[in-house]
Formats: structure tokens, sequence, C-alpha cells
């Protein structure tokens, strides 16, 4: 990545410091519009986990690469 601010962003996995690879969208559609979107970031490693975890709930919208998220570009 060539961004800075980009390269400073870490996953958002409890305890790991690890650059975020994956944007994890998603929303809850009891609590949001249904176009809003939140995001999680991910490494490699824990993409995986978080992904499952908003799936089986029903949140996850998308998984992009970090540095082309929406939600994370100015």
């Amino acid at each position: 990545m060539d961004d800075p601010a980009i390269d400073a962003l870490t996953c958002s996995a409890r305890g790991c410091r690890a650059p975020a690879e994956w944007a994890l969208r998603w929303n809850n559609p009891r609590r949001h519009e249904t176009d809003r979107r939140k995001t999680w970031l991910a490494c490699g490693e824990h993409r995986p986990s978080l992904g499952d975890f908003l799936d089986v709930r029903g949140f996850l919208r998308e998984v992009v690469p970090v540095a082309g998220s929406p939600t994370l570009e100015s």
C-alpha cells in the first residue's frame, strides 16, 4: 500500500495489531438504514473468523480490500 493512512490501519480482531488487508462492510438491519455500512478491518488471518461472525447474524454485506473500501476513502 502506498497511502500512509491506510498502512497505519490495524485488524479489528481483539488483541491483533496486524496490518489490515480487508474491509468487512456490514450493517444490522434492525438498527441501521439499508444503505448504511459500518466497517471492520481484518488481517488475512482474521478475515474468515470476523466474516463468519457477521455472516451468521446476517450482517455481512461485502468484503473488499482495504485500499478499495469506499468507507475508508476521504
